[in-house]
């Protein structure tokens, strides 16, 4: 009796381990380095907030990164990574801000700066001077620290493939990488599209306008990893405030995970 018991225990155990040894094979082969996507860094952020992240969430996030040698690299150099065909340290992640919220600048860049980690912020052109976003003086400064730059978020965030338009299209990529590289002197190279927002007009729009990079969110269409012009983002926000999550989002499996979950 207790022989049968036994022998049904060692059986399910090995199914088990073999179960773990074929899942640990196939995350190996499925692991692709994470790029983070914020918003605001707000006090009194709460958990059911989307697009934003308290103080206190984000410096204990940033310390996570810092603290559990995670390679932190700018966003840029990221992408130029996947377009030479480098291959990326494990643990290898990117940080970036979508829309120029003011506590990018009052909030989440002194955390930045004490833990030495690079970050990259898309910037809403005709929103820039807004009480609750970043000034130009304000962008210039985060700029000549050397840990912070910035890329486009269109001329007014609007949702690109509903604009009909050719020429108004052109404006919002375009005309939007003009004046960002007239006020910060230096070339523009990178895009993130409007609430993640695109399709194949959209994306030969950017190229034209002169961009080598687009970031997304989590496209649902099926793109590839090595997508230039659709760079796959995670989402961050107070939802993130558990280790746990936020250490399954940076681990470099949570997207593979996410697009299978939802197949």
């Amino acid at each position: 009796m207790f022989t049968w018991i036994k022998r049904v225990i060692l059986a399910l155990l090995g199914i088990i381990a073999g179960a773990l040894v074929l899942l640990a094979v196939v995350l190996r082969f499925n692991y692709t380095p994470a790029i983070l996507m914020y918003h605001s860094v707000a006090p009194g952020a709460g958990a059911s907030s989307r697009l934003a992240v308290s103080p206190e969430t984000f410096d204990k996030q940033m310390r996570f990164l810092k603290t559990r040698g995670f390679h932190v690299i700018p966003a840029e150099e990221f992408s130029r990574n996947i377009k030479m065909n480098r291959k990326m340290p494990p643990h290898t992640v990117a940080i970036t801000f979508d829309d120029g919220y003011k506590d990018n600048y009052t909030e989440a860049f002194p955390v930045l700066k004490k833990y030495g980690l690079p970050a990259s912020i898309f910037i809403i052109i005709n929103e820039v001077g807004r009480s609750d976003r970043l000034s130009w003086d304000e962008i210039r400064l985060m700029q000549a620290s050397g840990l912070i730059s910035f890329g486009s978020h269109t001329l007014r965030h609007c949702i690109l493939p509903e604009v009909a338009s050719a020429e108004d299209l052109s404006g919002e990529l375009a005309g939007s990488r003009r004046i960002l590289e007239d006020k910060l002197g230096r070339p523009v190279k990178m895009f993130a599209y409007p609430c993640g927002f695109f399709d194949g007009r959209v994306k030969d729009a950017v190229q034209k306008a002169g961009y080598e990079f687009a970031f997304a969110t989590h496209p649902r269409q099926k793109t590839g990893d090595k997508d230039l012009l659709a760079l796959k983002r995670i989402r961050i926000s107070e939802h993130s405030g558990s280790s746990f999550v936020f250490w399954f989002q940076v681990s470099g499996y949570y997207n593979f995970i996410r697009e299978h979950r939802h197949r």
